[in-house]
């Protein structure tokens, strides 16, 4: 069973988007291969809920971060040797011959250019796959390659295949003799075909590796441990956002006695961007990638939903209200059918009047809190509801993001405290840009 997240809360954690230079996915796609980037699109859109499949991936990650490596050819070397591997093929070495044959008197009759092409995609094949193989050498000795053994060893052995033993002689691969250029193109593209696949779709698993820890190595960011379901836990420590620059570290854990972190600050704290931080690390901790923390544990979930930024729904008639009571709904569906879920609500019913949006968050929140599987931030301007949950028998945590004020201008910390917060610097804000003097201003 695939991890379950929604569009709205992808888009609200900004995660996909190749394009978007602010998109969590951007952050990790610096790979060279098509095939490679296929691999990384699957892994975003597929997280694991399988504990030691996540360990799994996050260990071959983890190997490659300790022993850094890059790819010894370029994106279009390879491109070539792809294009050269995977098409025009002949079934059998007569074929095959022929075929050679006829593109080379083509060159000379026609000056066509059809011969010049193979020839330059078999020479950069081979040339590519001396490199692979001695960059798959170099990796460790034998027998010490971790996680990726099995990649490995299997490389070895396609590199050992008697068929291909010439691989390790051929060094002038721009005056290759017409008997040994049919030969190699033979054996390339349809005598070790299946080979040749196992080559690229490991170069390809290969680029996805070294892209993903070289951003865990160069922005600091650490392999989370996953648990087996019934540990019911998640800890963070040192968490922050990947795409604010001097972001300030948080913790935050919870556990079934405290499954409800209820969030209080005044506008521009900081409470969106430490939830985003936190559903950010949920997610990609459940791909095995490396997160943006310094420490982090966490049993395995089914899903994580987010209520950020929901738009009222114009074509349906939905008002905002009535778009978050909607989504609210349709988390509390999913929250009702046992699945063990992480939940994040930023202001809930801030689309309705104050005593409405109170009574509401009063009673969802306490209802939700009951699903002691599952773990919820919810954050509110409405501490009055803060101060109503601390009455109640319930397993709630209360955090706030702090203001300090310096004379007229408000100062935020970012840094999370244990309490509710009466912060509310609206009107101060208001009064220093001077929206009032500036309406009422006279000619």
């Amino acid at each position: 069973m695939s991890f379950l997240a929604d569009k709205q809360t992808l888009d609200d954690l900004n995660i996909p988007g190749r394009y978007n230079n602010k998109s969590i996915y951007r952050i990790f796609d610096n790979v060279i291969t098509g095939g490679g980037r296929k691999l990384l699109d699957d892994m975003f859109r597929y997280p694991l809920t399988d504990h030691l499949a996540i360990n799994e991936r996050s260990s071959i990650f983890q190997y490659f971060d300790s022993n850094p490596a890059v790819l010894p050819f370029s994106a279009e070397s390879f491109s070539i040797a792809e294009n050269y591997l995977t098409t025009g093929a002949s079934a059998t070495m007569p074929a095959t011959a022929w075929n050679i044959v006829y593109r080379k008197l083509l060159k000379t009759v026609i000056r066509d250019n059809s011969y010049e092409l193979l020839v330059t995609g078999l020479g950069k094949t081979i040339t590519l796959l001396i490199a692979f193989r001695d960059f798959i050498y170099k990796l460790a000795e034998p027998g010490a390659y971790g996680p990726v053994q099995e990649q490995v060893e299997k490389i070895r052995q396609i590199f050992n295949d008697r068929r291909l033993l010439w691989l390790r002689k051929e060094t002038d691969v721009k005056n290759i003799p017409l008997p040994k250029l049919i030969k190699y193109d033979y054996q390339l593209r349809t005598g070790c075909l299946e080979e040749m696949k196992t080559v690229i779709d490991i170069i390809y698993q290969f680029d996805v590796y070294i892209a993903v820890s070289t951003v865990a190595r160069t922005k600091h960011f650490c392999y989370a441990r996953a648990l087996p379901k019934h540990k019911n836990v998640i800890n963070i420590s040192g968490l922050f956002h990947p795409s604010v620059e001097h972001a300030v570290p948080n913790d935050i854990s919870f556990h079934p006695a405290s499954n409800v972190a209820f969030l209080t600050g005044a506008n521009m704290a900081g409470k969106s961007t430490f939830m985003k931080s936190f559903g950010i690390a949920v997610f990609l901790s459940h791909m095995g990638f490396p997160v943006p923390a310094a420490e982090m544990e966490f049993s395995v979930k089914d899903g994580l939903f987010s209520t950020i930024n929901v738009p009222d729904n114009l074509e349906h008639g939905y008002s905002h209200f009535y778009a978050e009571v909607l989504r609210v709904k349709s988390v509390a569906e999913q929250v009702g059918a046992s699945k063990d879920l992480v939940v994040i609500f930023d202001e809930l019913f801030k689309g309705t009047n104050v005593k409405d949006a109170y009574d509401a968050t009063l009673a969802i929140t306490a209802a939700f809190s009951e699903h002691r599987n599952c773990f919820f931030i919810i954050s509110s301007h409405i501490i009055e509801v803060g101060e109503a949950l601390k009455k109640q028998d319930g397993s709630y945590r209360f955090l706030y993001l702090p203001t300090v004020m310096e004379g007229n201008v408000p100062r935020y910390t970012y840094q999370l405290k244990e309490g509710i917060t009466a912060d509310r610097h609206g009107m101060i804000i208001i009064g220093n840009e001077g929206l009032i003097a500036l309406i009422r201003k006279r000619e």
